[in-house]
């Protein structure tokens, strides 16, 4: 049995997850801030990929990405680098339909964070940085966290676009989620079942550490 697509899945959920982690936070608190127009058409924008069909993320990414496009073009005539159909491009697609959840959950976490606390540690001469990092963060941590889990829940488990900007190369640009696909299509249902299997384990271990980090958090707010 290849184990490539599970190390490829991980890699590029790893990755990702990362990526969205410090752009979601900082485009949570960032906009949380923000008057309510500007932050009601930034919020529209940003979560538009969570309600849009993966396909479509794909498609529009493609006409981004791709070698005959603006931003593909450049890229390959100044670097002769392809943005498509490599593993890494996936990073493309996970990355784009991930951040809204990440944004999501750490915009709710914020909104929900006792501003009294920041005043009180500017009222004793702390930087806005050391508020940041040292206060609002680890009074957020459980939304920060639970967010986090998600989107790599989700990067892992992502098809629709990564298989139109990545394809599904054996040993180069599959994962899970298209191997599963590739198996169904050419009648491999047993090995396309162990797949499903291992994605369905995964999750579940996933989901599980999610609920374990809510129940903690209502714990904590029932002894407040």
């Amino acid at each position: 049995m290849d184990w490539y697509p599970l190390w490829n899945s991980l890699r590029i959920a790893g990755i990702s997850t990362v990526i969205v982690f410090f752009a979601g936070i900082f485009a949570a608190y960032t906009i949380a801030k923000a008057p309510r127009l500007v932050k009601g058409s930034l919020d529209v924008v940003l979560t538009m990929p969570l309600v849009l069909p993966p396909t479509v993320v794909g498609y529009l990414l493609l006409r981004v990405l791709g070698p005959k496009r603006i931003v593909g073009a450049w890229v390959l005539e100044h670097f002769d680098l392809r943005l498509t159909m490599t593993w890494w491009s996936a990073i493309f697609a996970t990355v784009v339909v991930i951040f809204p959840l990440m944004y999501r959950t750490a915009r709710g976490a914020f909104e929900a964070f006792d501003e009294t606390l920041a005043y009180s540690g500017q009222t004793l001469g702390l930087s806005n940085t050391y508020i940041f990092w040292r206060i609002r963060m680890p009074a957020c941590k459980q939304g920060i966290i639970a967010g986090t889990v998600l989107a790599f829940a989700r990067a892992l488990g992502e098809y629709g676009a990564t298989s139109m900007i990545a394809g599904y190369t054996p040993g180069r640009t599959a994962t899970i989620s298209t191997t599963v696909y590739q198996l169904w299509r050419t009648n491999n249902d047993a090995l396309a079942f162990r797949w499903v299997m291992i994605n369905m384990a995964i999750s579940a271990v996933v989901l599980l550490a999610v609920n374990m980090l809510e129940k903690k958090k209502t714990e904590k707010g029932r002894s407040v």
